[in-house]
């Protein structure tokens, strides 16, 4: 039976005009943006079976354009509409940091981070550049690596510190095997980058390591 023979206070668009989005499950928001189910499923049973599929929303959210248009019921159009809707996310929330301090909103900056980062399968490092106001300049991916290792050069964190006139940054790396708590390579590291900007006045603010939905503190923890 197709969602719009269903009851209208069971159906998606109307419980969350009703009730706010946070009252629907992932399948039901899922489902919203899907719009349409295939045959013999509605689209909130596509929507249950491709999180299922894909193991987490996070596993969908990071699949490749092939690997989502190989599940029936999507296709290019669909990928392309998923990546928009993620990049607005981004985005608004890059808003906020540029507008307002980013340590007054540390929720936003973790939600940022999980956006930037939590569906890459290999490792990234990024560095967002803060200026006196602790407002966000600019974020930007520094170095590149595999599954489980990235090579940082903390003279080229230095020198682009140094070309956007940076006050401070905060660092963030992720994890895609693992879990958020950082390596004993990762507090080298971040030793090494707070001396290291420190001969040229730019504080490190703090550190996050990102797993999946998870992120760790190092200022929280007392790391830094």
């Amino acid at each position: 039976m197709g969602i719009n023979q269903w009851p209208a206070h069971e159906r998606p668009r109307e419980r969350l005009i009703s009730e706010g989005a946070q009252a629907l499950s992932n399948a039901e928001l899922l489902a919203l943006f899907l719009r349409t189910g295939v045959k013999g499923k509605s689209a909130v049973d596509l929507a249950r079976d491709t999180v299922l599929h894909f193991g987490s929303l996070g596993g969908l959210f990071g699949a490749s354009l092939n690997d989502f248009c190989a599940v029936h019921g999507l296709g290019a159009a669909k990928f392309a509409q998923l990546q928009a809707v993620m990049e607005l996310a981004r985005r608004a929330i890059g808003e906020q940091l540029t507008a307002g301090q980013a340590l007054s909103s540390p929720q936003a900056v973790k939600e940022y981070l999980r956006l930037m980062l939590s569906n890459k399968s290999h490792e990234s490092f990024y560095v967002l550049f803060l200026d006196v106001k602790n407002r966000l300049i600019e974020a930007k991916e520094m170095f590149r690596g595999t599954l489980t290792h990235t090579s940082v050069y903390p003279r080229e964190v230095v020198k682009e510190a140094l070309a956007r006139n940076a006050a401070g940054v905060m660092l963030a790396h992720n994890h895609p095997s693992g879990t958020p708590e950082p390596s004993e390579s990762d507090l080298l590291l971040t030793r090494a980058l707070v001396q290291a900007l420190a001969l040229v006045d730019v504080r490190i603010l703090d550190h996050f390591v990102v797993a999946g939905c998870m992120v760790h503190s190092f200022a929280e923890h007392g790391q830094l």
